[in-house]
């Protein structure tokens, strides 16, 4: 099965064409080594993915017949990620603490005075 085939089939990427340009950009690697989409992928293969600020590390276990639900994933990759990896996604995925919400109007005086102590 093609690689880029078998990220979308186990919902790494939304779409065939996501997958074939996160591998064209160097986030996906196979054994270690760079990949190219057509790379035929084999049962036992480790495939690294870098996804935004999440690297995740699988295992090929076999080629599913096609996009696959996600309660059966697991039956086609096994997920080798650390659990501290999904946490520092997350925080580095909030927003800083001078963020202000788009369409929230212009800051008052107290937000301007808080804004001020942060850039001291």
């Amino acid at each position: 099965m093609r690689l880029d085939h078998w990220l979308w089939c186990v919902r790494l990427y939304k779409s065939r064409t996501l997958a074939t340009a996160g591998i064209r950009g160097g986030h996906v690697k196979v054994n270690g080594e760079t990949a190219k989409p057509a790379r035929e992928l084999h049962s036992g293969d480790w495939v690294d993915v870098q996804i935004g600020p999440l690297a995740r590390k699988l295992q090929v276990i076999a080629e599913p017949p096609g996009r696959v639900g996600a309660k059966l994933v697991p039956l086609y990759a096994t997920d080798h990620t650390p659990p501290e990896a999904f946490l520092a996604a997350r925080a580095a995925s909030q927003p800083g603490p001078g963020f202000r919400e788009r369409g929230a109007g212009r800051p008052t005086k107290r937000d301007r005075r808080k804004l001020d102590k942060l850039s001291l």
